[in-house]
């Protein structure tokens, strides 16, 4: 597989890009007739203009504080769930107990714990701490099928020669792995946006919650739509440059059809 293969969208790229389009325009023509009154819903148009008078100034320090906070929890939290699935691969004993805690921790609602962490820590570490626990199931989930699907001859052959569990982990299950794994991190970039700005609604002093909270008491409507499509955005950004990541470095990968 070339790098210009890897980077070429496929065709249903071109479908998703129309269907956006036309949800743009009908977004549009909403804006302006059926909530023109209440104004609930502003055309995008207005959204548009609402970023240029706000200007640079205003959302890159949100945008900075936003991305440190999720940057630093996904890397925690993809951490914590690579290392418990290699060690639940490697003692089988435990991973049934380690997976109900892994469960147990990914059932926790954020918004209710957040208070109790902004109380424990100080500073952004109850945030990150938020946007890792985000995450660490659903890496953990992706790591353990892909240390699962290991080529069992393959396997069976690192034994024969004298090989023992943790030879297997390097030589055959860590590069099997890696399809699943950035599978997981993919969806685990978007999970720790979500987890950092429900941080920063419970307590913050910049960042994108901050502001959409202060734009929602200043009943700013165009300038929270804003926000909240400065931080969609983020996400699919981080969404796609993990796949693009993970797509050049398993060019063996199986991809769907164009």
């Amino acid at each position: 597989m070339t790098l210009a293969s890897v980077l070429v969208p496929p065709r249903r790229s071109y479908y998703g890009a129309a269907g956006l389009l036309a949800l743009l325009v009908v977004w549009e023509i909403l804006g302006r007739t059926v909530f023109a009154d209440s104004r609930a819903v502003p055309p995008p148009t207005k959204i548009l203009s609402q970023f240029g008078h706000d200007g640079w100034s205003f959302y890159w320090p949100n945008i900075k504080a936003t991305l440190r906070t999720a940057g630093w929890g996904w890397l925690w939290g993809n951490a914590i769930g690579i290392a418990f699935a290699f060690l639940l691969i490697q003692f089988p004993l435990i991973e049934k107990a380690g997976m109900q805690l892994a469960l147990v921790s990914y059932c926790l609602p954020v918004i209710a714990i957040g208070p109790v962490l902004a109380v424990l820590f100080t500073g952004d570490k109850s945030k990150v701490i938020l946007a890792a626990i985000s995450v660490i199931f659903t890496t953990l989930v992706g790591a353990l099928v892909g240390l699962r699907s290991a080529d069992r001859t393959s396997l069976d052959l690192i034994r024969a020669y004298g090989g023992g569990k943790w030879t297997q982990l390097w030589k055959v299950r860590l590069r099997t792995s890696l399809p699943s794994l950035f599978a997981g991190l993919r969806i685990a970039a978007p999970a720790a946006m979500l987890g950092a700005i429900i941080g920063e609604y419970l307590g913050a002093e910049s960042g994108l919650g901050v502001a959409m909270i202060n734009s929602q008491q200043s009943l700013a409507v165009e300038r929270t739509w804003g926000i909240a499509l400065v931080a969609t955005a983020l996400s699919g950004l981080a969404y796609g440059l993990t796949a693009l990541i993970g797509r050049l470095l398993t060019p063996w990968a199986p991809r769907a059809a164009k």
